[in-house]
């Protein structure tokens, strides 16, 4: 067992599947390390960007054939995780696949096709930890991904572990949790102690576990609106279009840019259509954002009965919500909608409803024309398309009317809280900066990291594997608001991990086991710097390394096998008698010559390829002396004894050419070769200029340091 514990979530949405990778330190270790105050906090978990893979569509399409869920859509993200995580720890790691909105429309029997068939997969492909399919691959409620999330958002601010730099008065310190989606919306917070005792059956109990072995306990009230995400409120509010006018083809849409004209499913009006003919409805664009706002109301349904109040929407019971304590983060849609068109340059800024609904009318007043020039410009952004221009008028209204109308959130920049703090500048300082103090505020990442539910149930596994302080202590997880276990508690799945010296993972594990594709690129990075230092230590340095090298392998008196490749050119080991070459060069290079051994080098010699004959009989250029007779002993052989003439005029050279007076000054080419020895004699040295070349070669994003 290492010293880090991972953990792979698979987060299948109505949309697509994302494959989330956290890991953590060992809860011995990681107990050993703290100082008091981590003693008393969470697990740490980190991540990296690239540990999450996501692909499309959603695992729900498989619906009707569910043996093609893990090759057609499992195995690229079970890849992605064995390539990230090592291969020492893959038994020890837990997989979880999690359904959300998507596969809770599925009948029944689809669902458990669906999710049987992955259980199969999984165990047939990886070594993955999977002790129960029924609790680790599962379709989850929205209850329970709203708790997961409000995990996630304490966890990411300090509410949970820093919880007197989080004091938002009457002993509150936690934030509540807002979670818009396609198909619904969740809403999770901590009531204040009068509302948790008045609607105490209402609330869940969550226990978590400090690195300490101390239980630490929260009441949470959760619900989810079905029904209520962006995508079903659309569709509602089209089908009321519709049956207000039954025998009206052209119906006017205030959510839609003036001239636009789509389907009543939003796709463009294909020429011949029964729409363009007039024999089918479809929408016209007038676009007013005060009528869409008024329109887009009803939808709330504000109106269905309450049977235990107090309601919000729906006629649904929601304890009553003290905004002066409970300040509330929204993800998904909600940022979405607040800053990716709207808020583009001003990152981070927290909500102002005035200056939000001065910007939305601004948009949304545009004609269609106009909006399509500022797409193709990108005025507000790459990631804006004409779809994503063409639906945020109506997400603006949706969005307006659940915060304010549906929910309650005060209306900053005009309505004054409870408690005095209003927000009336037009547009607030950095909600970092101001601690996350107003009543909502949009958010994706905290810290550089993304707000997701998975990273609340990785939380709450890591904290059910510290073992408890006493054997009392009960367990980690969730379930209703009852003293001791109740019935429905659900475990998270972890258990204690003991942690020996001798599991401690050394220096080469931290370097290797990660990832194994890091081992080409750390040997080759090792090479290149060898051979940076070998070129820079001088030309007597590297005649003693090479004595050294020929006395490793074998002593000097021992004849070596001549070595052609690159590793033979480096250390000059081709022979033990003096070495020859032969090459051509230009005739004006006379006092270019390097004395000792001169190495070229091409990127090829450092390519990955294995070829080692590309790099044979390669000299460099400038290493060529000149003809001088004088200087060589008529009586000692020669290269030109050996037939030079034929070869020169294989090279279409006379041999007037090749011997004449006026052979140099022509620029002709002359070929011989000399003994490195006797040249050596003759006392010359290598210019100073001589060319020589080089190569060298509370949780945030996991950086990249050692282990």
């Amino acid at each position: 067992m290492g010293k880090w514990r991972y953990g792979v979530i698979l987060d299948a949405g109505s949309s697509g599947t994302r494959v989330h990778i956290y890991r953590w330190l060992n809860s011995d270790l990681a107990r050993d390390k703290a100082d008091d105050s981590s003693l008393h906090s969470l697990p740490r978990i980190e991540t990296k960007k690239n540990w999450t893979k996501k692909i499309h569509p959603g695992i729900s399409t498989f619906g009707d054939n569910p043996h093609d869920v893990g090759p057609d859509h499992l195995e690229d993200l079970f890849k992605h995780a064995l390539e990230t995580i090592p291969s020492k720890e893959i038994q020890n790691t837990p997989l979880f696949l999690l359904a959300t909105a998507g596969m809770r429309i599925l009948p029944p029997l689809k669902q458990k096709a669906v999710l049987q068939q992955v259980c199969d997969y999984a165990k047939k492909t990886t070594d993955f930890q999977l002790p129960d399919c029924d609790l680790h691959i599962q379709v989850i409620p929205g209850e329970t991904e709203g708790l997961y999330g409000w995990i996630a958002a304490n966890y990411l601010l300090g509410g949970f572990d820093k919880p007197k730099e989080h004091d938002h008065g009457k002993g509150h310190h936690t934030y509540g949790f807002l979670d818009m989606g396609g198909a619904s919306a969740q809403i999770a917070f901590a009531p204040n102690a009068t509302e948790a005792e008045k609607h105490a059956n209402d609330l869940t109990l969550l226990r978590l576990r400090t690195l300490d072995g101390v239980a630490a306990e929260y009441k949470v009230f959760v619900t989810t609106w079905l029904g209520f995400g962006v995508n079903q409120a659309r569709q509602r509010y089209v089908k009321a279009l519709v049956a207000s006018s039954p025998d009206t083809k052209e119906l006017p849409d205030p959510c839609l840019p003036s001239g636009l004209k789509v389907t009543t499913d939003g796709k463009s009006i294909e020429p011949g259509s029964d729409a363009e003919k007039g024999k089918a409805p479809h929408l016209v664009g007038t676009g007013k954002f005060s009528e869409c706002m008024r329109q887009a109301y009803p939808l709330l349904e504000k109106d269905k009965p309450c049977l235990d109040t107090p309601c919000l929407i729906n006629g649904q019971h929601v304890p009553a919500i003290d905004f002066d304590v409970n300040h509330f983060v929204g993800v998904s849609e909600y940022w979405h909608t607040t800053h990716e068109i709207f808020e583009l340059a001003h990152k981070d800024k927290a909500y102002d409803f005035k200056t939000y609904q001065q910007r939305v009318n601004e948009f949304c007043s545009q004609s269609w024309e106009e909006i399509q020039k500022g797409v193709e410009k990108k005025k507000w952004g790459k990631k804006v398309d004409e779809t994503t221009a063409l639906e945020v008028c109506f997400k603006a209204s949706w969005l307006i009317n659940m915060l304010h109308d549906g929910i309650g959130v005060p209306r900053v920049g005009i309505e004054k809280m409870n408690g005095g703090y209003n927000g009336t500048k037009a547009v607030l300082d950095a909600a970092k900066e101001k601690g996350f103090l107003d009543p909502f505020q949009a958010v994706n990442k905290i810290d550089d990291v993304e707000v997701s539910w998975t990273l609340g149930k990785m939380v709450l596994y890591a904290s059910s594997e510290v073992p408890a302080a006493s054997p009392e202590a009960l367990a980690v997880g969730f379930g209703s608001n009852e003293p001791g276990l109740p019935k429905d508690f659900q475990l998270p799945g972890g258990t204690y991990l003991p942690y020996t010296a001798s599991d401690d993972d050394d220096w080469h594990d931290n370097l290797f086991s990660e990832n194994p594709r890091r081992i080409p690129g750390f040997l080759i990075f090792i090479v290149i710097l060898f051979v940076v230092g070998f070129l820079l230590c001088g030309r007597e340095r590297r005649k003693q390394m090479r004595h050294k090298v020929r006395r490793v392998f074998g002593g000097s008196n021992a004849p070596l096998k001549r070595r052609r490749g690159f590793a033979g050119k480096l250390f000059n080991l081709g022979s033990s008698t003096p070495s020859y070459e032969r090459v051509l060069e230009d005739g004006t290079s006379h006092n270019s010559f390097e004395l000792g051994s001169a190495e070229s080098y091409s990127d090829n010699e450092h390519s990955d390829s294995s070829d080692t004959s590309q790099h044979l009989g390669r000299t460099s250029g400038w290493a060529t002396p000149q003809i001088n007779a004088g200087l060589v002993d008529p009586s000692t052989p020669t290269y030109f004894d050996n037939n030079i003439l034929s070869q020169g005029q294989g090279l279409g050279l006379s041999p007037t050419t090749v011997f004449g007076s006026n052979a140099m000054e022509r620029g002709g080419l002359m070929a011989r070769t000399e003994s490195r020895e006797r040249l050596a004699g003759l006392g010359r040295r290598s210019r100073a200029s001589s060319p020589s070349r080089g190569r060298s070669p509370k949780m945030g994003w996991l950086k990249e340091e050692g282990d």
